[in-house]
């Protein structure tokens, strides 16, 4: 089977993170951005790898947020109203630090979520997704010069879905995705946190196996979760570009804010994703009449 760079979008779903504990949405602004997560997977069983490095909006001066999230994905031959039904499941991992010795590392929440998407023709597609990112508690601390901060700061749940749109045409690529998020409050310090609203967009352009093109993204608070919280925002811009090397599909993006509203400082960051398919079903063979 020949995975194309829309197929590897799909993959994602809702895989990724930032976190509330990190005073930022629980799917990082932008991750999404450039990719096709409308249109359904062929039928299979896949692998996909985003990795991540850049600056932290979350506190100001020399500081780095990073992450690595590992998923499985499995496209199932059901579908409900010729929409495909999707299963997939990832275990982050997470490093944030800061100048003034704040530290995070370790497990992030697991994530799992169900999606069906459709083809709708004329080169449009759309999907929608549902999951949940699940709080854990006993494995991360925020640390500050050695000394516990807080504990617990992954221990809230947050339900999350997905409208995915996406179009292609003459070797174009348009896309949108956007996200709501339901943040519980932290079951361990009882913190209430924000609810949130991302949009990630992009549109690029297929040349042979190359794609390049351009992204944007953006998010929001929705809601205050107390009186005196100051809501969050911002906006970003950047540039995607990916190489299709037959089974194994590879997109880099790179991307910097241009606005921010109560965040410490503007971020940029790099994120790199591996797309790799493990199984697929053998076409049918073809029945020969002998006479």
């Amino acid at each position: 089977m020949k995975l194309t760079a829309k197929f590897a979008g799909a993959l994602l779903g809702a895989m990724t993170f930032s976190g509330a504990a990190l005073a930022s949405s629980t799917t990082p602004p932008g991750e999404r951005a450039g990719l096709d997560l409308a249109s359904p997977l062929p039928e299979g069983v896949y692998f996909l790898n985003i990795g991540s490095v850049g600056s932290w909006r979350g506190s100001k001066g020399d500081n780095a947020f990073d992450y690595d999230v590992p998923i499985l994905a499995w496209s199932t031959p059901w579908t409900i109203l010729d929409g495909r039904i999707q299963f997939l499941g990832a275990i982050p991992t997470i490093s944030a630090s800061a100048h003034n010795g704040i530290y995070e590392r370790g497990l992030y929440n697991p994530f799992v979520a169900g999606q069906i998407a459709w083809n709708l023709g004329n080169g449009f597609s759309v999907s929608y997704l549902a999951g949940a990112y699940i709080g854990i508690g006993g494995t991360n601390a925020y640390y500050n010069n050695g000394a516990v901060l807080a504990t617990d700061p992954l221990n809230q749940t947050t339900f999350h879905q997905q409208l995915a749109l996406a179009w292609h045409g003459g070797g174009w690529n348009a896309t949108a995705n956007l996200m709501y998020g339901i943040v519980g409050n932290n079951d361990t310090s009882h913190v209430a946190n924000p609810d949130y609203f991302n949009y990630d967009l992009g549109l690029t352009k297929t040349i042979g196996k190359w794609e390049v093109g351009i992204v944007g993204y953006g998010s929001t608070d929705v809601g205050r979760p107390y009186a005196s919280y100051a809501m969050q925002s911002q906006f970003a811009l950047g540039g995607l570009v990916g190489y299709n090397f037959g089974p194994v599909i590879t997109q880099l993006t790179v991307s910097t804010d241009l606005v921010e509203t109560n965040y410490v400082q503007k971020e940029t960051r790099g994120v790199l994703r591996t797309v790799i398919p493990l199984w697929n079903p053998e076409a049918p063979k073809a029945v020969v009449a002998k006479y």
